[in-house]
């Protein structure tokens, strides 16, 4: 992968770094953990946590899972908090600077547009698509070969999964139109 310009920018290292402290981001995974561990116990126990005549209720495995977290969790958060770490700079180190995030979102966004958009589309119709963006945008390919590649590779998908093994992928209008 090859780095513009602008990525550089977002990267350069005379300037102070700025970003989300380690210990902020440690915080805030042990509080959404013990968060998801919470409604696991919360729904497990609605539907029947114990032990019934038969063996284990539906939510027993999940209730202890969910305890299981919420426990790691808190011994996280409880080790976060103490923490009293410092960089070398003097001050908390980083978990990343906002240019690297931003390196990232480049990434991330796009993907996530990709698997919001597979339930209208199909998926492979937004495999060509994503393929031929990510050519073009971090391969410095042009449009003339990144949409030829980008069709090869859900070309090549669809006969792997569709014709071989015969797994069923989420389709689109494209394949409808085809007769799949």
């Amino acid at each position: 992968m090859s780095i513009t310009t602008r990525d550089a920018a977002l990267l350069d290292t005379a300037a102070p770094e700025r970003g989300p402290t380690l210990k902020g981001m440690e915080i805030a995974t042990a509080v959404l953990l013990m968060a998801v561990g919470g409604v696991a116990i919360q729904d497990a126990l609605r539907i029947g946590a114990g032990w019934g005549a038969d063996g284990p209720q539906s939510g027993y495995f999940p209730f202890w899972l969910g305890l299981i977290l919420v426990g790691a969790s808190l011994g996280n958060l409880v080790a976060a908090l103490r923490a009293g770490r410092r960089a070398a700079g003097g001050g908390a180190p980083l978990f990343a600077s906002w240019g690297q995030l931003g390196l990232v979102a480049q990434v991330f966004v796009p993907t996530a547009v990709f698997v919001a958009v597979i339930p209208f589309a199909g998926i492979y119709l937004s495999s060509a698509v994503l393929v031929a963006f990510f050519m073009i945008r971090f391969g410095g390919f042009r449009w003339a070969s990144s949409l030829p590649a980008g069709a090869a590779a859900a070309l090549v998908a669809f006969a792997v999964f569709e014709i071989w093994f015969l797994v069923a992928l989420p389709k689109g209008p494209v394949e409808t139109w085809l007769g799949y």
